[in-house]
């Protein structure tokens, strides 16, 4: 009977630990089309010339986070608008579950980078990398909750035609 108690200890910490690896491995987004690694996002945003949009969030506790969501980013006319327009980035900040420590520490990067107060925190920008390969930040600029998409898209456009005007991806800056 021992032996079997030792044997079923040992299979549910080897499935436990199993589990927290595959957790780790399948971490995503909250939102379908969404990245949470900026390493992915820079490279995506460099094959299309498309700024990222990054979204700061407190998806598991802030209120104005989840609103956000409900009241934009699930809609179709935000995903295509964003298809054609921008690279997702989610950096989140929940407090109820845990990231990956790679996520979490690029999280708290970005966060001090852009000097993020408050969520949700949106920021459109471009990214490129100096010869050491460090990542160069060209901010468009930053919002917050809007009420429906279309709100949320008209500042998020004139971000991106303050970007076309100032950004030259060429010349990096």
């Amino acid at each position: 009977m021992r032996r079997i108690s030792i044997t079923s200890v040992i299979m549910v910490f080897l499935l436990g630990c199993t589990m927290a690896v595959h957790g780790q491995e399948a971490y995503k987004a909250e939102n379908d089309g969404w990245l949470v690694n900026v390493d992915e996002a820079y490279a995506l945003s460099k094959e299309t010339g498309k700024p990222i949009l990054a979204n700061f969030t407190g998806s598991d506790w802030c209120g104005w986070c989840k609103k956000l969501t409900r009241d934009v980013f699930i809609h179709d006319d935000f995903k295509n608008w964003a298809d054609e327009n921008v690279i997702l980035l989610e950096l989140d900040f929940p407090r109820r579950k845990t990231l990956p420590d790679e996520i979490r520490k690029q999280n708290a990067g970005l966060q001090r980078a852009f000097s993020v107060r408050g969520y949700p925190t949106i920021w459109v920008f471009d990214l490129d990398k100096d010869d050491k390969g460090r990542f160069q930040i060209s901010a468009h600029g930053s919002t917050g909750y809007a009420k429906n998409s279309s709100q949320f898209t008209g500042a998020v456009d004139k971000m991106i035609a303050k970007r076309e005007k100032d950004y030259d991806p060429e010349n990096k800056g």
